[in-house]
């Protein structure tokens, strides 16, 4: 997907340095896993970009739950570099809150790391609100109910088992949802959710 981003070679410079800082940490935080860490760019990086370009351009505050190793939180904070998007973080693990924010200083982009768990942080009002491999779309919409403002979107990525998290998140759930196919793995899909209310 390297040759897919239309962005420019400072943004590409970015992710290039944040690919090698993930390489860096992760023998000593496990930050992504071991199977997936030989592709960083392809398993992680590009999934991210997803979740970034799915979204509307509008938008002023994008906080990302579960961050971890950064995806999509420091792609999305590198993505949005230069706009007006404000991007928040939100991870319970003080380690990986230490890489984020190194991360975020090494590759020269701002956001905000809260090192909270996620049901504790109070309330964000964010237009968009996402979350990779962190839970089921159940507890997810939980989350984003919580987080988002009125009239926000939630960006979900979701493997081949998207429609059954689909269906059951229906009885406890009601959403507006638009699946969007991944371009990197054709089962998958970036789901993206609004007018999320409990059933």
């Amino acid at each position: 997907m390297t040759a897919d981003l239309d962005v420019s070679r400072e943004t590409m410079d970015r992710l290039r340095a944040f690919e090698q800082i993930v390489k860096k940490w992760t023998p000593k935080i496990n930050l992504v896993s071991r199977d997936s860490a030989y592709d960083i760019w392809g398993r992680h990086i590009a999934d991210s970009v997803q979740l970034f370009e799915a979204v509307s351009p509008d938008r002023h505050t994008w906080v990302d739950l579960g961050s971890g190793g950064g995806f999509p939180g420091v792609v999305v904070a590198i993505l949005a570099h230069g706009s007006d998007t404000e991007v928040t973080m939100v991870e319970s693990d003080g380690r990986k809150c230490a890489f984020l924010r190194a991360a975020l200083r090494e590759t020269g982009v701002d956001a905000t790391v809260l090192n909270q768990r996620i049901e504790q942080v109070e309330p964000q009002n964010a237009d968009v609100v996402s979350a990779r491999a962190l839970a089921d779309l159940t507890t997810l919409l939980g989350y984003a109910e919580r987080h988002l403002t009125q009239g926000g979107t939630a960006v979900f990525a979701k493997g081949a088992m998207w429609p059954q998290e689909v269906e059951a998140a229906r009885s406890q759930w009601n959403f507006d949802l638009e699946a969007v196919k991944s371009k990197l793995v054709p089962e998958a899909a970036i789901l993206k959710i609004s007018g999320v209310s409990r059933v």
